[in-house]
């Protein structure tokens, strides 16, 4: 199979963002929050679990620990009952009190805006940081999980499975102002439509400008 150009590549790209934009117009986070605090440590819970488990958790947890400070206070002990229903959870309740104690000594209690601030956070890395960067502080970025790796790979948008190289790829073919929404999209057409073990090809409108359609 011949390699696709560049040029080539950005072009369907674009017909790819149109499809999504159809599908998905108000694609957001589905993750439940009211402040940055919030947002990160839902995030950091959110790994490796659902987003649903991660939104039955929180409202308990963020009624005992409503900000830093609060919850820099607790130990990995006391938290870990709030968010027992959620897998990896006794790592979690360190990372996040961790986390807490960090926004303490540093930030005043508040989430940093600066994206290379936040990525010293424990538990926290370009994923955890494009998340809340762009929901909490509207910066472009591509927040690469497992549904936005795999349709990248599917639609040959990238060869790579380091999230890290994976998010360059997309940014040369995307346009920055629809970083956010692009990778919202891509979660949510993962969840619903292209799932790992049995992609929904046949009725994907996205079908037409994937290479792996059929095949996946």
């Amino acid at each position: 199979m011949p390699r696709e150009s560049l040029t080539s590549k950005r072009e369907r790209a674009a017909r790819i963002l149109t499809e999504l934009e159809h599908l998905y117009p108000d694609a957001t986070s589905e993750l439940t929050f009211h402040t940055p605090f919030e947002l990160l440590i839902a995030t950091i819970l959110s790994a490796q679990a659902t987003d649903v488990s991660v939104n039955a958790a929180t409202p308990a947890l963020f009624e005992a620990y409503p900000d830093a400070y609060a919850m820099a206070a607790a130990t990995p002990e006391e938290v870990e009952p709030y968010i027992q229903t959620i897998g990896l959870f006794r790592n979690k309740a360190k990372n996040v009190v961790a986390t807490a104690k960090h926004l303490v000594d540093h930030h005043d209690g508040q989430v940093p805006e600066d994206f290379d601030a936040m990525l010293t956070l424990p538990g926290v890395g370009r994923k955890t940081a494009n998340v809340v960067a762009s929901n909490a502080f509207g910066r472009p970025g591509i927040a690469v999980d497992t549904h936005v790796g795999r349709l990248a790979r599917r639609l040959r948008f990238s060869r790579h499975d380091d999230p890290n190289k994976v998010e360059r790829d997309l940014e040369k073919l995307f346009p920055v102002d629809r970083w956010i929404f692009l990778h919202h999209a891509l979660i949510l057409h993962g969840r619903r439509v292209c799932h790992a073990r049995t992609p929904q090809c046949a009725s994907c409108t996205l079908a037409a400008d994937c290479p792996s359609a059929g095949r996946a």
